[in-house]
């Protein structure tokens, strides 16, 4: 029996909550073998484009988090290259405004008929966000598709995620 895809998107940006929302789409990659990946970054132009996308995530500044997040990006890329095959990068260029992110990605999403959007987010903190919105909750709210907004994952999650028992990728 020919099994179909679930298209997932994960939007990547530089941010510490795209670090969380990779390393959840890396734990649900692992566990469904019938998904295929999408990362999406958005760039105004093909400036300072970046082949190594993985690496841009930004990590926390003290050494020992550093370090021990590097550990999981070396986890998250260990999973996608097992899964080479359904893990695929785009870039999508718009205007940085957050109307116009969020008209892309939807655009992109309805071509390329995905099924969810996983996306980080973080607190809103900022009276910008309060009343302007950030890109991650107007897309929620825009979007026809789920969205999966990841917030910053517990430390006993990601310690559990780094142990070697947890890293047994389905296959097909």
């Amino acid at each position: 029996m020919n099994e179909s895809k679930m298209n997932v998107l994960l939007y990547m940006d530089q941010s510490q909550s795209a670090f969380f929302a990779t390393v959840y789409s890396a734990m649900l990659l692992m566990n469904m073998p019938n998904m295929h990946l999408t990362v999406v970054q958005l760039k105004e132009s093909n400036d300072g484009l970046s082949t190594d996308w993985l690496k841009n995530v930004i990590v926390e500044s003290d050494s020992a988090s550093e370090n021990r997040n590097v550990e999981i990006l070396n986890t998250v890329n260990d999973i996608f290259s097992q899964r080479a095959t359904d893990v695929r990068h785009r870039v999508v260029y718009c205007n940085p405004s957050i109307p116009d992110a969020v008209d892309a990605l939807l655009e992109y999403a309805a071509k390329k008929l995905i099924e969810l959007i996983v996306m980080g987010t973080k607190k809103s903190t900022t009276l910008k966000d309060l009343i302007f919105g950030s890109l991650p909750h107007t897309l929620q709210c825009r979007s026809p598709i789920p969205v999966l907004l990841v917030k910053k994952l517990p430390q006993n999650f990601l310690d559990s995620y780094r142990s070697k028992p947890m890293l047994q990728v389905v296959r097909k």
